[in-house]
C-alpha cells in the first residue's frame, strides 16, 4: 500500500468483529529509524501512527480501535494467544515481542509432540453472548515428569524436570469448540502459538457462538494426537433475553497449605450452577508451611518455598495451585468470572504499597531488591497469563473492573477495590491513623474514575430494566462491629469498607437518590460468612425485625481454605460463641458463621434470589462432602432478607431470632447420598 511509510517486517492483518468495549494491545517491531504516521490495512480501517520506544514500536495512547495486529509468519487464524499482549497499554514492557518469538520458530528447534503435554488442564472465563475466553498450558515434558518451564526476557530459563535443555521454540496449539462432546459440528476453531515467554500458557477467544448455550472445547498439539482434557463452558444470554433461572457459585480465599480445595469441585459434581465467580485471593504470596498452614502434614507445600516476588515466583505459585484436582474440575466444567483481591500480589495492597513493602530505598534493600511497582507488575503479568479473563480497556492502568449483562435477569458489576486506585489502607502499623481518617470524604476504595463508572453502571442497569444488580466486592461492604474481639478502640475492619465510610455513603446515596432497588452485594476476604441487610445506619431508621429501611442485601462468603479470623484451630463451640456476640452487636447482621470453610450459591430468578451456604466438614483430605449451613431468600422489590431469616433455622453460627440446630447431615456430592458425619469434626 502506498500509505505505508515504513519498511514492513511482516504483513499487517486486522481482525474484525471485536467490539470497542474490549480493545486489545497491538505490539510489533520495525526498523528503529523508521516511523509510520498511518497504515491502511486490508479492512480499510486506519491504523494510527506508531511511536518509537527503543527498538520497539507501540500503538500510540490515542489508539482506541480494537483489532490486534497479526504475528509475523504465524498461521493466519482469527484467534491469537492473548497472553502475548500486555495487560495494560500503560505498561508496554509487560507485552511480548512476537517478532522475537517468531525468530525462534525454526525446524531444528521445534518440539516433538511427544515432548509436550497439557500440564494444568483447561479453563474458560469472561463469557459473552457470542464468545468466551479459553485457556490451557502446553508445556515441555521429559519422560513422565511434567515441566513447569518458565522464562521472561530478564531471567534464565528454568526447567523443573530432569536436567535437560528446554528448547526456546514456540509450541503450536490448535483448539476447537462444538455444542456436542464428539465435535460433530465445530462452531469455532483456531491455531495459536505459545512459548516460554508466556509460561507456555494459551489464552484465546472463541467467537461466533450462540447466546446462553453450553459448549465443549479441546486443545491439541498441532499435527498430533496429543490432546488436552475435554472442557465445558457456557455463553451468557443476550442483553435483553428472558432467562428463567441462572445459578452462580461464589468463592474467595483459597490458601494451598491450609487445606484441599474441596469446595471448588462440589458444584461441578452436583451440576448445580451455570457460572463461577471468584472474588479474589485465588493464590497467596506467603512462604508456605513455614509461615502459615499445615502444608507438611497434609502434603501441600506451595512452591517456590519462599515469599514470592518475581515473575517466575508468581508463575510457579499459580502452577502449584492448579494441581488441586477440585480446582481443575471447576475450571474444566464452568466459565469463571474472577477478580483479584490483595494476595494475588501481597497482603493488604493498595494503590501505592502493601503491608510489608513500600517504594523506599530501605524497603528495597531489606526485601531483596524489589519495589512495590515491580512486584505488582510481576504479579499482574502472571495473573493475566494464568487466569481466563479478558483485557479490559488496556489503555487504562491495571483495569480489571468490568460488568456482565445476564439477559434481562441481572447485571454483574465486578469491582476492583484493591489495586486500581485505593487510598491507603490498614497496614497493621498505621491502624490508628486509618481509623482517624476512615470517614474522610477524599478516601475511596476505587478511585474517582472507577467510582463514577460504578454509579453509572448501577443507573444504566436500572434504566434498562435488569431485574437485579449483583455487585462483586472483594471486602465486606456492611458495617461490622467487631469490638467483641478487638475492643472498643478499633472495633471495625479498616481494610474493608469500614475504612472508607464516605465511599460507602456515596454508594448508598446514589441508590437512594435514584430509587435503585434489588441490589445484592457479594463479597469475600474475611474468611467468614456474613448475611446482612444493606443499611445506611447514619441516615435512615432501620427495623431489624421487619427489614424496613434496608436498601438491599449482602451475602459475604467464607474462605475455600483460608483459616477462621478468630483462630485457625478454633472449635465449633468457640466459633459459635463469637458469632452470637457479633450478631448481637450488629442490628443489620442476621447470620454469621466463623467455623466452616466453604462457598455459597445464588439461584437467580425474576421473582426471587435464593442463597445457599455450604460448609466443608473437613479440608485436611480431598473429599466430595459438604453440609448445608443456611438458606436465604430475597423477594424482588423487598430490598431485604425474607422473614423469618433462613426459615428460622441454621446449622451453625448465630441466626437472629432463629435457632442453631447441628445435624451434621452431609452430602456426598459424588454420589448424591447423604450421611451423618462425625460430631464436632474439626475443619482443620
Amino acid at each position: 500500500s502506498d500509505n505505508i511509510s515504513v519498511t514492513a517486517v511482516w504483513e499487517i492483518i486486522v481482525e474484525p468483529g471485536i467490539s470497542e468495549e474490549r480493545p486489545l494491545h497491538g505490539y510489533f517491531e520495525s526498523a528503529p529509524s523508521q516511523r509510520a504516521e498511518s497504515v491502511t490495512a486490508r479492512s480499510g480501517r486506519n491504523i494510527p501512527r506508531i511511536e518509537e520506544t527503543k527498538e520497539h514500536f507501540f500503538l500510540s495512547p490515542d489508539f482506541n480501535a480494537s483489532e490486534p495486529l497479526e504475528a509475523p509468519n504465524l498461521p493466519s487464524s482469527k484467534t491469537k494467544n492473548l497472553n502475548y499482549r500486555s495487560p495494560s497499554e500503560n505498561h508496554p514492557g509487560l507485552g511480548i515481542s512476537l517478532h522475537k518469538v517468531n525468530k525462534r520458530n525454526t525446524p531444528e528447534k521445534a518440539f516433538q509432540p511427544s515432548q509436550l503435554n497439557f500440564t494444568h488442564g483447561v479453563a474458560s472465563g469472561d463469557p459473552y453472548p457470542d464468545s468466551v475466553i479459553l485457556w490451557t498450558r502446553a508445556a515441555p515434558m521429559f519422560g513422565n515428569v511434567n515441566s513447569n518451564s518458565t522464562v521472561s526476557g530478564y531471567v534464565p530459563l528454568y526447567n523443573h524436570g530432569p536436567n535437560q535443555t528446554v528448547s526456546t521454540a514456540p509450541v503450536c496449539v490448535q483448539f476447537k469448540v462444538a455444542k456436542t462432546s464428539d465435535f460433530a459440528q465445530v462452531e469455532s476453531s483456531g491455531t495459536v502459538y505459545t512459548s516460554s515467554d508466556v509460561d507456555y500458557t494459551v489464552k484465546v477467544e472463541a467467537n461466533n457462538l450462540t447466546a446462553f448455550t453450553r459448549y465443549y472445547y479441546q486443545f491439541s498439539i498441532c499435527n498430533s494426537n496429543v490432546t488436552s482434557p475435554l472442557g465445558r463452558t457456557k455463553t451468557t444470554p443476550d442483553v435483553n433475553d428472558f432467562v428463567s433461572k441462572v445459578g452462580l457459585a461464589i468463592y474467595s480465599c483459597s490458601n494451598f497449605p491450609f487445606g484441599f480445595f474441596n469446595a471448588f469441585g462440589n458444584p461441578a459434581r452436583k451440576e448445580s450452577v451455570d457460572y463461577v465467580i471468584h472474588l479474589g485471593d485465588y493464590i497467596y504470596e506467603y512462604a508456605g508451611d513455614g509461615d502459615y498452614g499445615y502444608g507438611y502434614s497434609i502434603g501441600r507445600i506451595p512452591t517456590p518455598e519462599r515469599i514470592i516476588t518475581t515473575l517466575y515466583d508468581y508463575r510457579e505459585r499459580f502452577a502449584t495451585y492448579r494441581t488441586d484436582k477440585d480446582l481443575l474440575l471447576s475450571h474444566q466444567t464452568y466459565p469463571w468470572i474472577p477478580v483479584w483481591d490483595d494476595h494475588e500480589v501481597a497482603d493488604n495492597t493498595y494503590r501505592d504499597g502493601e503491608a510489608y513493602l513500600n517504594n523506599t530505598e530501605a524497603s528495597f534493600i531489606a526485601d531483596g531488591g524489589v519495589s512495590v511497582d515491580q512486584r505488582k507488575m510481576n504479579a499482574v503479568r502472571a495473573y493475566f497469563e494464568w487466569m481466563p479473563i479478558r483485557q479490559v480497556e488496556m489503555d487504562d492502568n491495571l483495569r480489571i473492573w468490568r460488568s456482565f449483562s445476564i439477559g434481562s435477569l441481572f447485571d454483574l458489576i465486578m469491582l476492583d477495590t484493591r489495586h486500581y486506585d485505593r487510598s491507603i489502607t490498614d497496614l497493621y502499623w498505621n491502624t490508628d491513623y486509618v481509623h482517624a481518617i476512615s470517614n474522610d470524604a477524599g478516601r475511596s476504595m476505587m478511585g474517582s474514575r472507577q467510582e463514577n463508572w460504578f454509579y453509572n453502571q448501577l443507573s444504566s442497569s436500572a434504566d434498562r430494566g435488569a431485574r437485579w444488580r449483583i455487585i462483586g466486592s472483594q471486602t465486606v461492604f456492611s458495617r461490622i462491629n467487631e469490638s467483641v474481639a478487638y475492643g472498643n478502640v478499633d472495633p471495625l475492619d479498616y481494610d474493608a469498607w469500614d475504612g472508607y465510610q464516605a465511599n460507602r455513603n456515596r454508594t448508598f446515596n446514589h441508590l437512594m437518590e435514584n430509587n435503585i432497588g434489588n441490589n445484592i452485594v457479594i463479597s469475600g476476604d474475611s474468611h467468614a460468612s456474613w448475611v446482612s441487610d444493606l443499611v445506611w445506619l447514619d441516615h435512615a431508621n432501620y427495623s431489624a425485625a421487619t427489614g424496613a429501611g434496608s436498601l438491599g442485601v449482602e451475602f459475604a462468603g467464607s474462605a475455600v481454605s483460608s483459616p477462621c479470623p478468630y483462630g485457625q484451630n478454633i472449635t465449633l463451640a468457640s466459633a459459635n460463641n463469637y458469632s452470637n456476640w457479633l450478631e448481637g452487636a450488629n442490628p443489620e447482621l442476621h447470620w454469621n458463621d466463623l467455623y466452616y470453610r466453604g462457598y455459597y450459591e445464588l439461584q437467580m430468578s425474576y421473582d426471587e434470589v435464593n442463597a445457599s451456604f455450604f460448609g466443608m466438614p473437613t479440608i485436611v483430605t480431598p473429599n466430595p462432602y459438604e453440609i448445608s449451613l443456611a438458606n436465604f431468600t430475597v423477594k424482588s422489590g423487598d430490598n431485604r432478607l425474607q422473614r423469618p431469616i433462613a426459615g428460622g433455622v441454621a446449622e451453625s453460627g448465630s441466626l437472629k431470632w432463629g435457632v442453631i440446630k447441628q445435624t451434621n447431615i452431609t452430602n456426598n456430592t459424588a454420589t448424591g447420598q447423604y450421611f451423618i458425619s462425625m460430631d464436632n469434626l474439626e475443619v482443620a
